[in-house]
């Protein structure tokens, strides 16, 4: 007796992805008419016979995306998540989110259980370490998967990757505060070896190059907390640095609370650019100047690519960036 054809079977005979054939068993509005008439005439010639309670047992297959990522306490990957899990939903995808808090260990872990449970597609914004394992699992399950705003696997052709444009963010930091007349600019925050900081830093670097300004760089976590023992470690140590761009608003905003602290006027005598540009950069004071990222609409944008990848079963672009722009505010142009 041969074998009973499966949805593997059907995907491979309409040459579209298993995800695609799931959302035409779930009639999803998602799947374009020509694409499910193909899927269709497909069932029809291998006499495919779709099993709903068995589907059942396994999980919802179609319906349901697996979004992982590494930091929900940072509100900037806190506005990416929700807006990403709201585009989901308004496609009738539920979204099952996971922080992995920076550990690669707990991110195996929910990834592996997300798959587990039939997730027909996978977001990831990564934490960093032990990068094989991740790519791996993903691999194996053979569903699609798009890796945001950090990169952790080179092989783009099958885990593409999405962000934003750090490195003009970057210059357009960096030339704002030389065009302001900043003389000795840091950039203060972000782990060292982590891709995501050179990425950010680049842009600096580049414009020090072209005016010929000496880079000075202060690597550390980018918490408030080192933001605020920078802006004193400024004051203290390096008198002549009068104005930085940081890695992070946190930085930046630990930085404004620093500079309190030791007496320093920020946007008067000493210019500030923050990165990312989160609701608070405009309600402190001074108001923070900011690269902005517009994370909320990158998040729906991600969503998007992944709802056309699961649409056309045809991967997005391997590598994509967003725009950003700088936002000028009191700390970089003066109260």
């Amino acid at each position: 007796m041969s074998k009973r054809p499966t949805i593997i079977d059907v995907a491979q005979h309409a040459g579209v992805s298993k995800s695609t054939v799931s959302l035409v068993l779930q009639n999803s509005p998602l799947v374009k008419q020509a694409t499910r008439e193909t899927v269709e005439k497909s069932m029809a010639a291998l006499n495919y016979v779709y099993n709903r309670a068995a589907a059942n047992l396994r999980g919802a297959d179609a319906g349901l995306i697996g979004l992982v990522i590494n930091d929900l306490r940072n509100p900037f990957f806190t506005e990416f998540a929700t807006s990403a899990q709201m585009t989901f939903a308004k496609h009738g995808f539920a979204t099952v989110v996971a922080n992995t808090d920076e550990d690669p260990d707990i991110q195996s872990q929910v990834i592996a259980s997300m798959i587990e449970h039939g997730v027909s597609a996978l977001v990831i914004s990564p934490a960093y370490g032990d990068e094989g394992a991740i790519s791996g699992i993903i691999k194996r399950a053979g569903i699609p998967a798009m890796q945001v705003l950090r990169m952790i696997d080179e092989q783009t052709d099958v885990f593409p990757f999405v962000s934003l444009d750090y490195a003009t963010g970057g210059r357009l930091a960096a030339r704002h505060l030389v065009e302001l007349g900043a003389k000795r600019i840091a950039f203060v925050g972000g782990l060292e070896d982590r891709p995501v900081t050179r990425e950010r830093m680049s842009g600096y670097l580049e414009i020090m190059a072209e005016k010929g300004i000496a880079p000075m760089t202060f690597h550390g976590r980018p918490s408030r907390a080192f933001g605020r023992d920078m802006a004193m470690t400024i004051v203290r140590d390096h008198a002549e640095i009068d104005a930085a761009i940081c890695f992070s608003d946190l930085v930046a905003l630990g930085m404004l609370s620093g500079f309190a602290q030791s007496g320093v006027g920020v946007g008067s005598d000493f210019r500030l650019v923050g990165f990312d540009d989160i609701e608070e950069c405009a309600l402190v004071y001074p108001q923070l100047s900011s690269v902005r990222c517009d994370v909320a609409r990158f998040g729906r944008r991600s969503a998007t690519t992944m709802l056309e990848w699961l649409e056309t079963g045809k991967c997005p672009p391997e590598r994509e960036y967003a725009s950003v722009e700088l936002v000028a505010r009191q700390s970089s142009r003066g109260v």
